[in-house]
């Protein structure tokens, strides 16, 4: 199902967002039943977060037009406004999501520097407040599995589970930001229902990795997705025909899970070329699914980024040291090959360059 490269056709590493459904997606969408889901009656949305909750293990879920849309309905369903919550300093839900927390949340962020993606235990120990009157109540702890800034890191189940013990002991609620969680899934082996059981509530988005052109999930309890559902038409994000949308997610489910694997690989593959290049640096043992950052010390990402452009790779320099390339499912073996050429070329001009 994925295109590979064509001529005329950049290859796009920007994101796994940049998928466009195939064409058996596109027909179940426009074969999907419809309802108005805000009135509850959609059946297409209604099968599809049954489904998932039953997948996850978990009382119920709800469909959301975002991750980011998700991300924030949990914390606010989770949290009071004036308390704090813990996170990886390079967290999703707090670089990149327009500084929501404050704003609809009305909570404080206390940053912690992570391994991986994530806190040490001692780390977020350490980030609980006490109960002193000046201090802010810590009630919340965000992971994020796969970690995008982290490269794609999986974070094992077995860290989850520690983290989930700690909260437990403290008091404190724990949400999973898993806008990649199969692909965590697919490439740790581990169920998805085994990551859910760690948390209180979790989103996955089906718009990256699994090739849906919209749309997430949150997962929790019953009472919790209540409350959700209740928060997401305050957002605005009670939609009516979604079945539309529903029904890539069936289709997504159905048959492009397991070939996320193929993007791993092909992510390797990259990653293991580009480290051989001069000035480039990336160590391709830690490439565990579809995103890869090849750092650049002497911080020429952004020229680099547009040597690629000029042929036909589209990759993304998130800061002047660091380019990154994700795999999905539009971009074949052809392209990481089409881009390792172009990385080739690319990496020796811009070296020549700094010898003139």
């Amino acid at each position: 199902m994925s295109a590979g490269a064509t001529a005329g056709r950049p290859s796009d590493f920007r994101s796994d967002t940049v998928t466009r459904p195939c064409a058996d997606m596109r027909r179940a969408m426009a074969q999907a039943e419809v309802g108005d889901d805000v009135l509850g009656d959609d059946p297409t949305v209604n099968r599809l977060q049954e489904r998932v909750a039953a997948l996850f293990r978990r009382e119920a879920a709800l469909f959301v037009p975002s991750g980011t849309m998700g991300n924030q309905i949990c914390v606010k369903v989770l949290t009071q406004p004036g308390e704090e919550i813990l996170c990886e300093e390079r967290s999703h839900v707090f670089v990149n999501e327009a500084g929501g927390l404050g704003l609809i949340s009305g909570v404080q962020v206390r940053t912690l520097p992570g391994a991986a993606g994530v806190p040490s235990l001692a780390a977020l120990e350490q980030g609980i407040r006490d109960a002193d009157v000046h201090h802010p109540r810590t009630s919340l702890i965000v992971l994020e599995n796969t970690h995008n800034y982290a490269g794609g890191r999986v974070v094992p189940l077995a860290t989850m589970q520690a983290v989930r013990a700690l909260a437990e002991r403290r008091g404190l609620k724990v949400h999973l930001d898993g806008a990649r969680l199969f692909n965590a899934s697919v490439a740790s082996r581990t169920p998805v229902s085994s990551y859910a059981e760690q948390v209180d509530l979790l989103t996955f988005c089906f718009s990256k990795g699994l090739g849906c052109p919209a749309g997430s999930m949150i997962v929790g309890s019953r009472e919790a997705i209540g409350r959700a559902r209740r928060v997401r038409k305050a957002l605005g994000g009670g939609m009516r025909q979604v079945g539309i949308l529903a029904a890539a997610g069936e289709f997504a489910l159905d048959h492009l899970v397991e070939r996320l694997a193929d993007d791993h690989a092909r992510a390797k593959r990259l990653a293991q070329a580009c480290a051989a290049l001069p000035g480039c640096r990336i160590d391709a043992a830690t490439v565990e699914t579809n995103v890869l950052f090849v750092e650049r010390p002497q911080g020429d990402a952004p020229a680099l980024e547009k040597r690629l452009h000029e042929q036909d790779v589209w990759a993304q320099a998130l800061a002047p040291d660091r380019l990154r390339f994700v795999t999905h499912r539009d971009v074949g073996d052809p392209d990481v090959e089409r881009a390792i050429a172009a990385m080739e070329r690319a990496t020796r001009a811009l070296a020549a360059s700094a010898r003139n």
